[in-house]
Order: C-alpha cells, then sequence, then structure tokens
C-alpha cells in the first residue's frame, strides 16, 4: 500500500510540474514580433576584403579669356575680395576691385565694369 501511495504522489509530482512549463507566464510583456528572421548573407568561411579606394579628383580649370578694357556686365553680383594680399593679388587702385569669377580673379573699375586685369587663380 506504501508504494501506491508513494508512486500516487510521485506521479502527481511530475504531473504537476510538466503542466506549469506549459502555461504561459503572466507577467510576459507583449512585445510586436517581426515578421522577418535575420539572415546571415555571408557565407562561413568567405570573407569579403573591404578597403578604402582612393580616388584622385582631377581638377578641371575652365579657362575665361579676359581682355583688359572689356566690359564685364555682370561683375556687380560677385562679392568683392578685401583681403588681396591673401590671395596673391597687388593692391587695388582708386576705384577698381578684385572679384573672383569662377577660377579667375578680375580686376573691375567700380564705376563701369571695365576689366583691368585678371589672374588664374591657384
Amino acid at each position: 500500500m506504501k508504494r501506491i501511495v508513494l508512486s500516487a504522489l510521485a506521479f502527481s509530482m511530475l504531473a504537476a510540474t510538466s503542466l506549469t512549463g506549459q502555461a504561459a507566464p503572466m507577467n510576459a510583456p507583449n512585445a510586436p514580433q517581426s515578421n522577418y528572421s535575420q539572415v546571415d548573407w555571408q557565407k562561413p568561411g568567405k570573407h569579403v576584403d573591404v578597403r578604402k579606394r582612393v580616388v584622385k579628383k582631377t581638377v578641371v580649370v575652365k579657362r575665361s579669356h579676359w581682355h583688359n578694357g572689356q566690359k564685364y556686365s555682370s561683375w556687380k553680383r560677385h562679392q568683392p575680395i578685401r583681403d588681396y594680399g591673401r590671395y596673391g593679388l597687388h593692391r587695388p587702385g582708386r576705384g577698381q576691385e578684385w572679384i573672383r569669377v569662377g577660377n579667375d580673379y578680375v580686376l573691375v573699375g567700380v564705376l563701369s565694369g571695365v576689366i583691368f586685369g585678371a589672374l588664374a587663380a591657384q
């Protein structure tokens, strides 16, 4: 009789533990599940060697043909260069100012817009 009671007690303990393992926990967060699975695209043993490529930029200098005495009508839309010594330019005369047009420095007259000189920017 002891064997039957002990085996019934052991069976009930095993049944109780197996049933509690199937129940969902009460305090589990309800996070939305993703429909996508994580895929490793890189095969094991095959590594891609990623190196930085050095690209040398080619500078295309568009030369404008400025002539002394030529009138430059849209010189007012350019900012005058005040620190002309920084760019290796000589001091402009009275009524003249340096402006930068593309890759060129152009010395123009303030009143008339006549070009007095031009230098290529470095």
